[in-house]
C-alpha cells in the first residue's frame, strides 16, 4: 500500500472568528490549501513551524510525540486550527513539527471521512455521504 494524501484548507480559526464578527475582513483570515499525507496512526494532525507562522498559529502549550520508531519528542500544540476537506470541516489542535502537513485521526474522524485503502484515497463515508454523521 502507498501513501495517501489529500487536498486540505487550513486556516487561522481566531481569524474565522474575528472576521464573523465583522472585526476583520474575510480576506484577511490566513488561509492556505496544501497537500497533506494522510496518516490514520497519529492522533493529531502535524503542521509544519513555517506554515504555522504563516497562518499566524500560536503554540498554547507543548507536548510528548511518540514517534512510529517509537522515539518520543517534545513538540507545540497550537490550537485553533480549520481544517477543510471535501467541504467538511473540523476545528482542531495540531502538533507544530516536521516539513510535510500530516492528517491525523481526529480530523478524519470529525469529519467522517474515510481512507480507501484500495483506492489510495480519502472518501466521505458512504454511510453518511451528505456530510457527516457523528456518534453524540
Amino acid at each position: 500500500m502507498g501513501a495517501v494524501f489529500v487536498t486540505v484548507r487550513l486556516s487561522n480559526a481566531t481569524d474565522i472568528e474575528i472576521s464573523e464578527r465583522g472585526l476583520i475582513e474575510k480576506s484577511e483570515v490566513r488561509t492556505c490549501e496544501v497537500e497533506a499525507l494522510v496518516d490514520t496512526g497519529s492522533t493529531l494532525s502535524i503542521i509544519p513551524p513555517d506554515l504555522a507562522k504563516n497562518l499566524g498559529l500560536r503554540i498554547h502549550r507543548q507536548a510528548t510525540g511518540v514517534l512510529v520508531a517509537g522515539n518520543r519528542v517534545s513538540c507545540g500544540v497550537s490550537m485553533g486550527v480549520r481544517f477543510e476537506i471535501y467541504g467538511r470541516e473540523t476545528t482542531q489542535d495540531a502538533y507544530i513539527m516536521g516539513d510535510a502537513v500530516v492528517i491525523g485521526q481526529t480530523v478524519l474522524a470529525s469529519t467522517d471521512l474515510l481512507v480507501d485503502r484500495v483506492h489510495q484515497q480519502v472518501i466521505p463515508n458512504p454511510a453518511h455521504p451528505d456530510g457527516p454523521a457523528l456518534r453524540v
